[in-house]
C-alpha cells in the first residue's frame, strides 16, 4: 500500500462513517460514534486507525484498550460490540492496517487482539468459533406475509400479547429500558450497562438508535433499544418483566418491532449474537432464525491463550449464582463497574 496509517481526527468523523457506509463488509459497530461512546462512557483509550491513499481512505479499523486487574489487558475491535475488524479496499490496506495494529498491541504490552470478525486467515491469528451463533434474515414485504412468516406457537404467543391489550410505543426515557434490561441481565447472572451508557447511545446515535417499550396498562413490561443501520434494524441491548413472560410481552414487543421496521422500509431483521445453547439462542431458533456460526480471531501478544471471559465459563458458576440473589439497587451501582472491564 502506498499511503498512510494515522489516528482518526475528531472532524474526520464524517468521512469515515461516510467510507464505513458505503463498504460493503462494514457493520453499524464501525462507525466513529462508538469511539466517543467507549471513551465518555467507560474511560478506555482508543485507536482509531485510518488508512488513506492519495489522501482517500481505503481503510478503517476501530480499536479498544480494555485493562482491567479482573480481566486483563487486550485491544479490541470493537469492545461492547459484536462485530469489528478491519475494513479496507484491498489486502495491502488490509496487511497494513493489521500491522499497525499489532504495534500498538505490543507498545501497549496487551494480552492479545480480539478481532470480533471472521476475516482473518492468516496463522498467526488463532480462531474461536463455537461460542455464538449470530441470526439475520429478510423481513417479509408486507405485514400480512411477517406474520405468516412466524413458526405456528411463536405466532400464537404473539397473538396473545396481542389479545391481552399489549401496546408498544417509542420511548425516549431510558429509565424504563434501563429498569426492565437491569432485572432481566440480574436473571441472568450478568452486570449491567449503567443508564447514562444508554443515554449515550442516544444522543450519539440519533433516530439511528431507538427504543421501543411493550406497556400493559401504562405498566412498562418490556423494553428493547435497536440500531438501525442501512436497510437492516438491530434489537440490540433488551429485556422484559415476569409479567412480560406469562403475556407474551417479549414476543409481542420483536413482533412490533419488525412490523414497524417493514412499515418504514428496512428489509433486514437481525436479532445479534447469542450464545449456542442458551435461552436466548433457543428464543430465536424458535422464531425461525437460522443460527450462523460466528468466530472471532485473536492474536496473542503477551497471552498464552485465548481468554475466555464469558458467563458460560465455569470457573463463573458461583459468582453468577451469587449475583443473581443480589439485591437489584445494588446490581445497578455495581453491574457498570464490572462490566466496563469485560468489553
Amino acid at each position: 500500500m502506498n499511503g498512510s496509517v494515522t489516528l482518526l481526527e475528531p472532524a474526520e468523523g464524517p468521512a469515515w462513517d461516510a467510507f464505513v457506509r458505503e463498504s460493503p463488509s462494514a457493520t453499524f459497530f464501525h462507525l466513529s460514534g462508538w469511539r466517543r461512546v467507549i471513551e465518555t462512557a467507560f474511560g478506555h483509550r482508543t485507536f482509531y486507525l485510518v488508512a488513506r491513499r492519495r489522501g482517500e481512505i481505503c481503510g478503517v479499523l476501530p480499536l479498544t484498550q480494555v485493562k482491567s486487574l479482573l480481566f486483563g489487558n487486550s485491544l479490541i475491535s470493537n469492545a461492547f460490540c459484536v462485530q469489528g475488524g478491519i475494513i479496507a479496499d484491498d489486502a495491502a490496506t488490509y496487511s497494513t492496517l493489521e500491522a499497525e495494529a499489532i504495534r500498538i498491541a505490543t507498545e501497549l504490552k496487551v494480552g492479545c487482539i480480539e478481532f470480533r470478525s471472521q476475516d482473518c486467515t492468516e496463522p498467526r491469528w488463532q480462531m474461536r468459533t463455537g461460542l455464538y451463533a449470530t441470526f439475520r434474515r429478510q423481513i417479509a414485504p408486507d405485514i400480512e406475509a411477517g406474520m405468516k412468516a412466524i413458526p405456528r406457537k411463536q405466532r400464537a404467543v404473539v397473538r396473545k400479547g396481542i389479545a391481552s391489550g399489549l401496546r408498544a410505543e417509542i420511548d425516549e426515557n431510558v429509565e424504563r429500558l434501563h429498569d426492565i434490561y437491569a432485572q432481566s441481565v440480574r436473571q441472568l447472572g450478568t452486570p449491567v450497562f449503567s443508564a447514562r451508557y444508554f443515554q449515550l447511545l442516544k444522543d450519539e446515535f440519533g433516530q439511528a438508535c431507538e427504543i421501543l417499550t411493550v406497556v400493559r396498562e401504562s405498566r412498562p413490561i418490556a423494553s428493547v433499544l435497536s440500531f438501525y443501520f442501512r436497510d437492516a434494524v438491530l434489537p440490540y441491548y433488551g429485556g422484559g418483566l415476569q409479567e412480560a413472560r406469562v403475556l407474551g410481552g417479549n414476543d409481542f414487543m420483536y413482533w412490533e418491532l419488525m412490523r414497524r421496521a417493514c412499515e418504514r422500509g428496512f428489509r433486514v431483521f437481525d436479532f445479534g449474537r447469542s450464545k449456542i445453547g442458551t435461552g436466548s439462542y433457543e428464543f430465536k431458533r424458535n422464531w425461525g432464525f437460522e443460527p450462523t456460526p460466528l468466530g472471532y480471531a485473536f492474536y496473542l501478544v503477551n497471552s498464552r491463550d485465548i481468554p475466555d471471559n464469558n458467563p458460560l465459563n465455569s470457573k463463573y458458576k458461583v459468582a453468577i449464582g451469587l449475583w443473581r440473589r443480589l439485591p437489584l439497587s445494588l446490581t445497578k451501582i455495581l453491574g457498570p463497574l464490572i462490566v466496563r472491564s469485560i468489553g
